[in-house]
């Protein structure tokens, strides 16, 4: 009588199939996980929501991302310091919104013919006229002083978006350099919207622009206490210049984010910056926002494809911790 002998590759199998099903458990695992960071964020419970990122961050099958640039030293970085790094700081930091103000000119062009075509047609009287401009001049000063100009930028944010496929790309990009920036330094996002109209509909107000909204309570409590830390800083200055800086990268000039720089220059000089300090801490911030940016070009990629069809914040840190490899962080 003999012993059957069978050989290694059944058991090698079985051990590929459990190390599978052990991937998918752990993939099936974190997706609960960030499900339940998106009830949190949805019940606006911001703090559980980043307690729940915090227990992921850096375990095994959890997030590797969340808070693991890799960031160059800070110091006094010079002007022809970033120009050898390809970075021509005067496109990046000056952004004027040539598509829209195009948009508000042409507007503006049809509103001035269709007046006159309107006068020689209807042949208003003179007290006719004056009741229309006066009707006009009170509809836009409604607008400028109970909606700081919401309405007019509602509807030249909607144009843009409905005939402009660069404006309406440009957005969506500007707005995952925003989310990927917070989230590789270690910042949550909460939310985010992609054009005015979407922003009033989620807000229920005209005040409200498209953008990115973050768990920020951390820093709120820091600037609270008149003492806001240097990494805090650091974070936020990055966050306030990875719009225009993403928008450097793809088409070589920035259009949007001129609020984004004002409201970091507002924020440093509250902090009794001098000038010259907050000169070197937006060119340590734009050197070490591009390179990181530069170092993950799939992830945003792939990050604005998911926000451009409108999935959840968990959604999309899946999406960006699958597409940065071990080796950028």
């Amino acid at each position: 009588m003999c012993t059957v002998v069978y050989c290694t590759m059944p058991t090698w199998r079985t051990q590929l199939k459990l190390s599978t099903i052990s991937a998918v458990k752990t993939k099936s695992s974190l997706k609960l996980e960030l499900d339940a960071v998106d009830n949190e964020l949805a019940r606006g419970e911001e703090r559980a929501a980043l307690s729940l990122v915090k227990g992921l961050q850096g375990q095994p099958g959890g997030l590797r991302c969340f808070g693991a640039a890799r960031q160059v030293p800070q110091r006094d970085y010079t002007l022809d310091e970033l120009k050898l790094n390809g970075i021509e700081a005067s496109s990046l930091l000056s952004p004027v919104d040539a598509t829209l103000g195009s948009i508000e000119r042409n507007l503006q062009l049809a509103a001035s013919v269709g007046g006159i075509s309107a006068w020689i047609a209807f042949q208003p009287s003179a007290q006719q006229a004056l009741y229309l401009s006066l009707g006009f001049l009170f509809l836009w000063t409604l607008d400028l002083v109970s909606f700081n100009g919401g309405i007019g930028s509602l509807v030249l944010d909607t144009i843009g978006h409905t005939f402009s496929q660069k404006y309406h790309n440009r957005v969506i990009q500007h707005e995952a350099g925003h989310f990927l920036i917070a989230y590789l330094v270690g910042i949550l996002p909460k939310g985010y919207t992609l054009s005015s109209f979407e922003a009033l509909k989620k807000e229920g107000s005209l005040n409200v622009q498209a953008g990115t909204a973050f768990v920020d309570f951390e820093f709120l409590e820091e600037v609270s206490t008149g003492k806001l830390s240097a990494t805090m800083l650091n974070r936020f200055s990055c966050i306030a210049l990875a719009g225009v800086a993403t928008e450097y990268l793809l088409f070589g000039y920035a259009e949007g984010g001129l609020a984004d720089i004002n409201q970091l220059d507002m924020l440093l000089k509250s902090l009794g910056f001098t000038q010259k300090k907050v000169n070197s801490q937006v060119r340590w911030a734009v050197l070490n926002t591009i390179l990181i940016l530069r170092r993950h070009k799939e992830a945003r990629t792939m990050l604005a494809e998911a926000m451009s069809m409108g999935r959840s914040v968990g959604f999309c840190i899946d999406i960006v911790e699958r597409n940065v490899n071990d080796a950028d962080i």
